[in-house]
C-alpha cells in the first residue's frame, strides 16, 4: 500500500472510528515489539511573531497506551496555549449527522461500483481475501477503494494494539475540554471527505492492489511510521513517506497535502497576525509539517521564526 493512502486510512480512523468496527485482521499479525513507556521525541515547532507563538504539533491519529505519557515539551506547550486548533472541530467529530455524511462519501454516485472501479486482478485478490474471513466482495460492492482500504488497514492497526480513541488529536481534545480552553478546526469533515473521494480511482486502486499483493508490507509500514513518530524522526517520515507518496501517487499528494496545507495555512498565519498575546497549539496530522509543502516551512518563509521545540532531540540542522 502507498504510503498515502496508508495515512489516509489512519488518519480516517481519526475522523471515523466506527468503520474500523467492521473490519477484521486480514493477515497473520507479527509478535508485537517490547513495550516502551512514553514517546520520545515530540514532532513539535513553535513559530513566532513579534508578540505570540503558535505551535505546530505532528500527530498520530492512532495510538497504544505505551505511548503515553507524551514528552513534557507537549505538556509546556500546551500549558502556554489559550486555544487549540485540530484539522478538524471536536464537537463535529461527535455530531450525529456526521457518519452520514461520511458513508455518502466512502460510496458511489451515477451508476458506479467497485467491480467497475477495480481491475479484474486486483478485484480477484480481493475476493480471495475477504472470502478467507467468511465475508463476500459482493458486500463492498457500492464501496470506494479508499473506503475498502480503510476497512482493510484499521482492522490490521486495531490487531496490532493501535486505537483511535488513544491517538494525540483525541487526547488533546479531551484534555482542552478538560481544561476549558477553546478548541476548532482548520476545516469540517464535508472538506475532509471532498479530499478523500477526489483521489482519481487507479491512485485509490494501485494502493488497494498494493495491500492485497502483501498485506505483510501494508503492517510493517505502520510499524515503521509509528516507530519513526515516536523517536521525533523527521527525516525518515520525510523521505520514506511524505516525499516517496509525492512522486507515486502524485495527484493524492497535492489533493490531501498540497492543497489542505495551502487552505490551512492563512487561517494560522491568522493566528499570529492578529494577536498581540494568546498562543495557539495547532494538532495535525505529522506529513502536513514536513518538507518544502509543509506548513513549518510555509510559514517559515513567510519570515516568521521557526525552531524546533525537543528538548530530548540532537542539535541536528535538518530537523530545525
Amino acid at each position: 500500500m502507498t504510503p498515502r493512502l496508508l495515512s489516509l486510512a489512519v488518519a480516517a480512523a481519526f475522523a471515523f472510528p466506527a468503520h474500523a468496527d467492521q473490519s477484521k485482521p486480514v493477515a497473520p499479525l507479527p509478535p508485537p515489539a517490547p513495550a516502551a513507556k512514553g514517546t520520545e521525541r515530540p514532532l513539535l515547532w513553535k513559530v513566532s511573531d513579534a508578540d505570540n507563538d503558535v505551535y505546530l504539533l505532528g500527530s498520530f491519529h492512532l495510538l497504544k497506551p505505551d505511548d503515553y505519557p507524551m514528552p513534557a515539551d507537549v505538556d509546556r506547550a500546551f500549558d502556554d496555549a489559550e486555544s487549540l486548533l485540530f484539522e478538524v472541530d471536536p464537537r463535529e467529530m461527535t455530531a450525529p449527522e456526521t457518519v452520514t455524511m461520511m458513508q455518502k462519501y466512502m460510496a458511489y454516485e451515477n451508476g458506479q461500483s467497485l467491480s467497475k472501479v477495480l481491475p479484474k486482478p486486483t478485484l480477484d485478490r480481493l475476493a480471495t481475501l475477504v472470502s478467507a474471513s467468511g465475508s463476500s466482495v459482493q458486500a463492498l460492492e457500492q464501496s470506494e477503494p479508499w473506503a475498502v482500504s480503510l476497512g482493510l488497514v484499521i482492522g490490521v492497526s486495531q490487531g496490532m494494539g493501535f486505537r483511535a480513541d488513544l491517538g494525540l488529536d483525541r487526547h488533546l481534545m479531551e484534555r482542552a475540554a478538560k481544561a476549558g480552553k477553546p478548541a476548532s478546526g482548520l476545516e469540517t469533515v464535508d472538506d475532509q471527505m471532498k479530499a478523500m473521494d477526489a483521489v482519481p480511482y487507479p491512485e485509490q486502486a494501485d494502493g488497494l492492489d498494493e495491500f492485497l499483493l502483501d498485506p505483510q508490507k501494508a503492517i510493517r509500514q505502520l510499524q515503521d511510521m509509528h516507530a519513526w513518530w515516536r523517536a521525533g524522526d523527521v527525516e525518515r517520515l520525510d523521505r520514506d513517506m511524505r516525499a516517496d507518496m509525492a512522486v507515486k501517487t502524485p495527484q493524492s499528494y497535492k489533493l490531501l497535502d498540497v492543497d489542505r496545507n495551502d487552505a490551512w495555512l492563512p487561517q494560522i498565519e491568522k493566528r499570529l497576525t492578529d494577536s498581540r498575546s494568546d498562543d495557539t497549539l495547532v494538532v495535525v496530522g505529522t506529513l502536513h509539517l514536513l518538507g518544502a509543502d509543509g506548513l513549518v516551512e510555509k510559514l517559515r518563509a513567510k519570515g516568521y521564526k521557526v525552531e524546533r521545540v525537543c528538548e530530548a532531540c540532537e542539535a541536528v540542522p535538518a530537523q530545525q
